[in-house]
């Protein structure tokens, strides 16, 4: 059976963790889940995968996103960086994955003075214009080693691909699908406030579309 790691930066949360990492792994059917949380001592215990302490070897990397910030280096990091360099298996990621992999491979990341909550049009250099979820406040401003292919008004790489290796990424959160928004409001994860941020919620692209190409 293939293995899946989820590097799980949002292990701490229900909805943005267990139920948007559950959004994921879906996408990867027959894959043993294997999730790993650097970041905290304290990380949910999810009804599905297996809590590792670090990596063991695996067929796909997928990195989620976090609250914490590239901009804030810390050093767990360092380990993360270092497995997206060495590894030859895919490689995905997701909002902080996205900036963690173009950093990683030679990127830059700055911090906006103000945060980006809401779905807003994404154009991709093949003509197509989607409309996906953005909550964030680095942005990558120099991809690196990835390619970018697609922007957006308040982001100028928002999609970015590997030339060589098997590695994608997007700066959206294509796993915080409706059922994800709405169980963030039960569980406490999001203020009615903050859900009314992101409208009605609807993306175009969902994780395999975002991400496997």
């Amino acid at each position: 059976m293939p293995t899946l790691l989820v590097v799980d930066l949002l292990a701490e949360r229900e909805a943005f963790g267990e139920h948007g990492t559950a959004e994921i792994v879906r996408h990867f059917p027959g894959y043993e889940v294997l999730l790993w949380a650097p970041h905290t001592d304290e990380p949910r215990e999810y009804p599905f995968g297996e809590r590792i302490e670090s990596p063991v070897e695996h067929d796909v990397l997928f990195i989620t996103g976090s609250r914490r910030n590239v901009s804030m280096w810390e050093p767990w990091m360092d380990e993360v960086a270092e497995l997206i360099r060495s590894s030859d298996v895919p490689i995905y990621g997701i909002c902080f994955g996205h900036q963690l992999i173009c950093s990683a491979l030679g990127g830059k990341v700055i911090r906006e003075e103000e945060g980006s909550n809401f779905v807003a049009p994404v154009h991709y250099l093949d003509g197509r214009i989607v409309d996906q979820l953005f909550t964030h406040q680095d942005h990558v401003v120099d991809a690196g080693e990835m390619e970018v292919v697609a922007s957006s008004k308040h982001c100028e790489i928002v999609a970015c691909k590997h030339p060589t290796r098997d590695i994608s990424t997007v700066q959206y959160h294509p796993e915080s699908v409706l059922s994800v928004l709405e169980h963030s409001l039960v569980c406490g994860d999001m203020t009615i406030e903050e859900r009314m941020e992101f409208g009605e919620g609807i993306q175009t692209l969902d994780v395999a579309q975002s991400l496997f190409f």
